[in-house]
């Protein structure tokens, strides 16, 4: 797969919900000329509070690194996950570029604010110990998820998330998805922009919000997601667990 520019976000390395084994496999399978890394890369919440890392976790941070070794200008924009890195932004470590949010131009000429999102989020921004509460209860919702995909491996079938269904089912989360939306696209317009590529939500989602196209790159959790721009200036989010189902329904209807 050979793009412009490939924007991802929380990917939650030192998690338990962490789908490494689908991010290594994107990456093996895409070039670009750009990469963004769009927060919440490394969860430093989870890790503060005790220590997970596997070799996978090791595996894609060589695999970025390699991109940037190889020619990629890689961006990375951290989170609020991993805001301990926002005392490095300026710097450039290992080829990669620590900003605390980029103005992307694209191929035909558009401008995109890039940032991750959290400073939009009323929550993260002005009651933090909710965000961290809400944080215990994603996490509880993400080992179910893990036995229930343990069990759909078991049987034969693919991923499917089953924490992220259960959030597009509760009608406050839609409700405060819509309000993140369009703060940034106000943001965007104010700033004069044609949009604007963000994480944070773990959401993906492309459409126009009050005249500005908002772009959400999804996450690395739950989705298993990354936006892509072509050598056009045309955007395409990519499904990459769906892109795997698919290849699972192409093997079983081949026949042995």
């Amino acid at each position: 797969m050979d793009v412009r520019t490939v924007f991802i976000s929380d990917l939650h390395l030192g998690t338990r919900g962490a789908r490494s084994d689908m991010l290594l496999d994107f990456l093996s399978q895409v070039r670009c000329e750009r990469l963004y890394l769009v927060g919440d890369i490394v969860d430093g919440w989870r890790l503060r509070k005790s220590w997970y890392w596997h070799a996978e976790f090791d595996a894609v941070i060589r695999a970025i690194l390699d991109l940037a070794k190889n020619g990629t200008e890689v961006i990375y924009i951290p989170g609020n996950h991993d805001e301990m890195f926002r005392e490095w932004l300026g710097l450039e470590v290992a080829g990669v570029k620590l900003m605390g949010e980029a103005e992307h131009l694209a191929a035909d000429g558009r401008r995109y604010l890039v940032m991750h999102g959290d400073e939009f989020d009323g929550v993260i921004r002005y009651a933090k110990f909710l965000a961290y509460l809400g944080d215990k209860a994603y996490d509880t919702a993400l080992i179910i998820n893990q036995w229930f995909n343990f069990a759909r491996r078991r049987l034969g079938y693919p991923y499917w998330s089953l924490s992220q269904w259960l959030k597009r089912q509760v009608k406050e989360a839609v409700k405060a998805i819509d309000r993140f939306e369009g703060a940034l696209a106000v943001e965007a317009r104010r700033r004069g922009l044609d949009g604007v590529i963000c994480g944070h939500i773990h959401h993906p989602e492309m459409r126009m919000v009050q005249g500005i196209l908002y772009m959400n790159d999804g996450d690395w959790v739950e989705s298993c997601s990354a936006l892509v721009e072509h050598h056009d200036g045309a955007f395409e989010l990519l499904d990459w667990a769906a892109q795997q189902r698919e290849r699972h329904l192409l093997r079983e209807a081949v026949p042995a």
